[in-house]
């Protein structure tokens, strides 16, 4: 491949016919013929010099070769796509999109409190959002998918050192540091507690309630400082589903203060894990400055983190 222009259609093309799993669907999505999408995958081999599909079954599968490119095609059709809107807004063809993918509880709290305010301030501006746990969300940012990805890391205060803003070519800015809490079931009537327990360590021998890929990190290592291994009986993402199991006594968990905050069962208490935090970063990717329109929506999410969050439902 040494030497190669790779054509921007092709790329698209094989990007489409790896989302969707065939020929046919790829047509369809990009409004082709289906022999041309052939077509354009056969010129794409041979100015590659390398077979990118194969027949599975009926269907059709990529290649290691395949694979390979269709990812990167989608790093870089992501990157054009993202320097058409940078352009054009530049030369002021328009204000500018933007485009952001964030996680469950930040766009049930303060997600919708920025888009409004940034609607009022700065009509020309136009925001899609889309939901992404960070692990996608910094894929969607490194391919040009979005233009800003709000992420979270887990931090213990006692066993590790904050965590770092940056990640690999992208630039965060840091909008919350907020508590993680113990969710357990609410006192029975005429009862004094959660059960008469409030620390993890006091639900060694419980069922546990574990969430996304990092929430789960940080549950076993909450346990494992408190001397025990979970036995984690139910995984949900869905902050809600956990609160519901809480309450109806079939386990405990742990849940960061947005969480609470976009909503809370009244069948749950909440106690504070000492030492346990969450950074919820905004990232952007490239070097600075950022868009105007990316710079704005930054600005508008830190005042509403700053000061907006007593707007919200009450954590506790």
């Amino acid at each position: 491949m040494l030497g190669v222009m790779l054509d921007v259609t092709r790329l698209r093309v094989l990007v489409a016919v790896a989302r969707t799993g065939s020929v046919t669907a790829a047509a369809q999505e990009l409004n082709y013929a289906q022999p041309s999408v052939s077509h354009h995958i056969a010129r794409l081999e041979a100015e590659t010099g390398a077979r990118l599909l194969q027949r599975a079954g009926r269907g059709i599968r990529l290649t290691a070769a395949g694979r390979l490119l269709a990812e990167r095609a989608e790093e870089i059709l992501g990157r054009i796509d993202a320097a058409e809107n940078e352009l054009a807004a530049h030369v002021g063809l328009r204000e500018g999109r933007v485009r952001m993918a964030a996680f469950p509880s930040a766009l049930g709290t303060i997600v919708p409190a920025a888009a409004a305010r940034l609607d009022a301030d700065s009509p020309g501006v136009d925001l899609s959002l889309t939901e992404a746990e960070p692990p996608e969300a910094m894929r969607m940012l490194r391919a040009g998918y979005v233009e800003v990805a709000l992420v979270f890391r887990y931090h213990d205060t006692e066993a590790s050192p904050p965590p770092a803003a940056d990640d690999e070519g992208a630039r965060g800015v840091l909008l919350l540091d907020e508590p993680v809490q113990l969710i357990t079931p609410a006192a029975e009537p005429g009862t004094d507690g959660p059960d008469g327990m409030s620390t993890v360590a006091d639900f060694a021998g419980h069922r546990w309630i574990a969430g996304c890929e990092r929430c789960r990190g940080f549950l076993l290592g909450a346990c494992e400082r408190a001397g025990f291994t979970p036995r984690i009986s139910f995984t949900t993402d869905d902050y809600l589903a956990v609160q519901a199991l809480v309450a109806a006594r079939l386990g405990v968990a742990t849940l960061p203060d947005l969480a609470l905050r976009s909503a809370r069962h009244p069948g749950i208490a909440v106690t504070e894990i000492p030492g346990a935090r969450r950074h919820v970063f905004a990232m952007t990717y490239g070097e600075p400055p950022d868009p105007p329109a990316t710079a704005r929506l930054i600005e508008v999410l830190r005042d509403v983190a700053a000061s907006g969050l007593s707007e919200l439902a009450p954590a506790r």
